[in-house]
C-alpha cells in the first residue's frame, strides 16, 4: 500500500497504544492480587472493578443496562455451579448510526488457584482484556477530539469463558444491543506470545473466522492490515474442519452462531497454556502492540465504513 492509503487520523490514534502502557497494565492484571480471576472468586471480583475503575478514569460510559458497567449473570444461569458473575461492558456512542454496533470482547477470567499456586494468565487473556482497554482509551480520545468513530462500538470483557464460553453465551441470550444490529464481533483471546511453530518468522497473528459469514468483513481486515500494519495475517486454524477446533473454543462462537460475522484474533498456544507460568515478564511486549494496533485499525475501518459488513 503507498502511504497515501494511510488515514492520517488511524495513524495517530493506533500510535497511543504502546507497549509501555500495555505492559503496565498487564502486570497489575495478571498481579497474583488477582488471584488467578476465577469465575465467581473474590480475584474475580476484584478483575471487574479493576476495568470499572479504568474506563471510569477514561469518561467511557458503561454499556449495560441503564448505563451501569456489570452484567450480572444470575446463579441459575450457571445451573450447579453455586456461583455469580458479571460481563463488563462499556460504550462509545456512534456519531451517525449509533444504532449499529460493533463489539471488540474478550474473556477477563482464567483458572483461579492450585494448591498455593496462582495461574495468572497473563497471555490467557490478560493480553485480549489489556488490549481492549488500550483501544478503548485510543477511540475515546479520538472522539473527544471530534473524530469519533460514526457507529457505535461496544467493548465486552466475558465472563466464565474458561468454564464453557459462559459469559458469552449470557450476553448473546440477553443482548442489551440486538444481535441483528451488531455488525461483528471482533474476539481477542491470547495475543501475547510467540506459538514455538512461528517462531522463525514471528510477526503474525492467527486469524480465525474472518471469512465464514461475511466477505466483507475478511475484505476489511486484509486492507486494514495492508495500509496500516502489515503483520502476516496466518489462517492455518480458520476452519471449521480444524483438528483443534479453535473456531468453536472461545467467545466470537457464541456471536457466529447466532449470525453474527466475525474475526477471532489469537497467537496459537505456547508450553505456558494454561499453567502458573503463564505470566507478564514472559509477553512479547512489541509484537502484543503491534496486535493491538492492528485491531484497532481494522475496528476503525469497521466502524466508520460507509455500509456494514454483508453477510454471505
Amino acid at each position: 500500500m503507498m502511504e497515501d492509503d494511510k488515514n492520517p487520523l488511524v495513524v495517530k490514534y493506533m500510535n497511543t497504544i504502546t507497549a509501555a502502557e500495555l505492559k503496565e497494565q498487564l502486570y497489575e492484571y495478571a498481579s497474583d492480587d488477582m488471584e488467578g480471576r476465577m469465575t465467581g472468586t473474590p480475584g474475580q471480583r476484584k478483575a471487574v472493578e479493576y476495568l470499572k475503575g479504568k474506563y471510569q478514569v477514561m469518561n467511557v460510559p458503561g454499556g449495560a443496562q441503564n448505563g451501569e458497567y456489570f452484567q450480572s449473570i444470575p446463579q441459575e444461569f450457571f445451573g450447579k455451579r453455586e456461583i455469580t458473575s458479571e460481563n463488563v461492558l462499556a460504550f462509545i456512542e456512534g456519531s451517525e448510526k449509533p444504532e449499529e454496533v460493533l463489539v471488540i470482547s474478550a474473556h477477563l477470567d482464567h483458572i483461579g488457584t492450585r494448591n498455593g499456586e496462582v495461574f495468572n494468565g497473563a497471555d490467557d487473556d490478560g493480553s485480549g482484556t489489556i488490549a481492549l482497554v488500550e483501544i478503548a482509551e485510543a477511540f475515546q480520545q479520538a472522539k473527544e477530539e471530534g473524530n469519533g468513530p460514526k457507529r457505535s462500538i461496544l467493548f465486552l470483557h466475558v465472563t466464565a469463558e474458561e468454564i464453557g464460553l459462559q459469559g458469552s453465551k449470557y450476553y448473546s441470550e440477553n443482548p442489551v444491543y440486538p444481535l441483528a444490529n451488531t455488525i461483528a464481533d471482533l474476539n481477542v483471546d491470547m495475543i501475547g506470545r510467540i506459538d514455538p511453530e512461528r517462531e522463525a518468522k514471528t510477526n503474525y497473528v492467527y486469524l480465525i473466522g474472518s471469512d465464514m459469514l461475511s466477505q466483507d468483513l475478511h475484505d476489511i481486515s486484509e486492507k486494514a492490515n495492508k495500509t496500516y500494519v502489515n503483520m502476516d495475517l496466518d489462517y492455518t486454524y480458520n476452519g471449521k474442519d480444524d483438528p483443534n477446533r479453535f473456531y468453536y473454543r472461545s467467545d466470537h462462537y457464541n456471536f457466529a452462531k447466532n449470525n453474527v460475522p466475525v474475526i477471532f484474533y489469537f497467537n496459537g498456544t505456547h508450553e505456558d497454556y494454561h499453567k502458573a507460568s503463564d505470566t507478564p515478564d514472559k509477553i512479547e511486549y512489541d509484537l502484543y502492540a503491534q496486535r493491538a494496533q492492528l485491531i484497532f485499525a481494522t475496528a476503525w475501518e469497521l466502524a466508520n465504513a460507509d455500509q456494514r459488513p454483508m453477510l454471505k
